[in-house]
């Protein structure tokens, strides 16, 4: 069987449409509750989703699936999806869930897995769970049906585990800090965690309606932290994403600071203190250029992979790096996590800010980025890339970027979009580059 289901980061779409409906969530449940039915012991799921209107729906059809097929069920309410992964692996379960959409609006949702060491589910593992979906798959019987129970301390752990990822000795005493937590998944604990380092804590995001996640606030829409960290005067602004695996950040100006600039700091830190594992950080081919010769600089490498968090965590884990991450914010930080966590990266950088003594407009922007410009085209069908024409422009433009710039084209993952990217030290140069190509799939199609 094909990926009718999975994508690149589990499986997602609008609600009560297409791939998500209770009856697919429920037998998700099923297949992977089966799937993860390995020796003799009492098996257990962990469930946890954002703050979306959808998510009761969906979080009790995936209780149905997962106790019918006799997997217990422990029910974490609304939670970052690295909590869930981290969770997983605590309450020693076979499997975690989380149900999120991430930085989508609140019409989507999505199933996302995680396996027993709480890292996101293998290729193999996700398409012998798709493969079982169109199955009529053997139920408990009576006696061995699941139960399904909730903690009440599950923000509690979390909170202990994300302030354990800076040293004893870290205080943000005297720092105002500006939390967003895009109406999702971390309106609770984030700013809890940062306020019980000692911050002045405004926070902003955290009423969530089940309808208002990622609406004008979080990580993809910066206007509100923005304004509310000049207006108040604060010093830093943390921006997360509706499952909070994202961290965008705001310095005392405004500014914004991307996840390729985190990871600089990150990265360069840990080297500085002989910390830094794989002799650089790991980023997708949509990282700038100007990171890359920043670390190049340092003596550290970056190493590039396809687009996704998921191809970053494969590459560190194969070439042993605990730093790595995407410019739209997924930081994975190994030794503190097993995928993005955007409240641990929060801390890491506050950690830096209050150890420099600096203002974080003088400590955050490490480099300057190189112009870079990225372009849609949208699709009916066929193959654009595949034509000739199209072919032609982009070898041309390759070869007058060459040496001075980079071009990376790819078509989306989730919808009929070619994405034309093109970066180079002469902005005028990029954007003709760009245009140039972007005309020649529209031509093709």
């Amino acid at each position: 069987m094909g990926r009718q289901f999975f994508g690149t980061d589990g499986i997602r779409g609008r609600t009560n449409a297409g791939v998500m409906t209770a009856e697919i969530a429920m037998k998700v449940g099923q297949a992977a509750g089966t799937h993860f039915l390995r020796g003799k012991h009492r098996h257990r799921v962990v469930i946890g989703k954002d703050t979306r209107l959808s998510g009761y729906m969906l979080e009790n059809a995936m209780v149905a699936g997962f106790t019918s097929v006799g997997m217990d069920v422990v029910l974490l309410g609304p939670m970052p999806t690295p909590a869930v992964a981290l969770l997983t692996r605590e309450l020693r379960a076979d499997v975690g869930v989380m149900i999120s959409a991430s930085h989508n609006p609140y019409e989507d949702n999505g199933i996302k897995l995680f396996g027993p060491d709480g890292f996101k589910l293998s290729d193999e593992d996700e398409l012998a769970i798709e493969s079982m979906l169109g199955q009529a798959l053997p139920l408990a019987d009576s006696p061995q049906i699941g139960r399904a129970r909730r903690i009440e301390d599950a923000r509690g752990r979390y909170i202990h585990a994300v302030k354990g990822s800076v040293p004893h000795n870290i205080r943000l005493d005297g720092l105002k800090i500006v939390v967003d937590c895009a109406n999702g998944a971390a309106y609770q604990v984030a700013p809890s965690a940062v306020w019980e380092l000692g911050a002045e804590v405004i926070a902003v995001g955290v009423t969530p309606n089940g309808k208002n996640i990622n609406d004008k606030c979080g990580s993809t829409h910066l206007d509100l932290i923005k304004e509310t960290v000049v207006a108040s005067g604060a010093d830093i602004g943390i921006a997360l994403d509706g499952d909070a695996d994202r961290l965008i950040v705001v310095d005392e100006m405004g500014q914004t600071v991307d996840g390729d600039q985190l990871m600089a700091l990150i990265g360069t830190q840990l080297h500085q203190r002989g910390e830094l594992r794989g002799g650089g950080v790991v980023a997708t081919v949509m990282s700038n250029l100007g990171l890359e010769r920043y670390l190049n600089a340092q003596g550290l490498s970056l190493e590039r992979t396809k687009v996704g968090d998921r191809y970053v965590l494969e590459r560190m884990k194969e070439g042993g790096f605990n730093v790595g991450g995407e410019q739209s914010g997924h930081m994975i930080m190994l030794d503190h996590g097993t995928t993005g966590d955007g409240t641990v990266a929060a801390l890491q950088v506050l950690s830096a800010l209050v150890q420099s003594g600096k203002k974080a407009s003088e400590l955050l922007h490490l480099f300057d980025p190189v112009p870079q410009l990225l372009k849609n085209v949208r699709f009916s069908g066929g193959k654009p890339l595949e034509a000739e024409s199209v072919q032609k422009v982009i070898a041309d433009a390759e070869a007058q970027l060459a040496g001075r710039g980079r071009l990376v084209i790819r078509p989306s993952g989730t919808e009929p979009v070619i994405r034309v990217m093109a970066e180079g030290d002469d902005a005028a140069e990029v954007e003709q580059v760009v245009d140039a190509i972007c005309e020649a799939v529209k031509a093709a199609v």
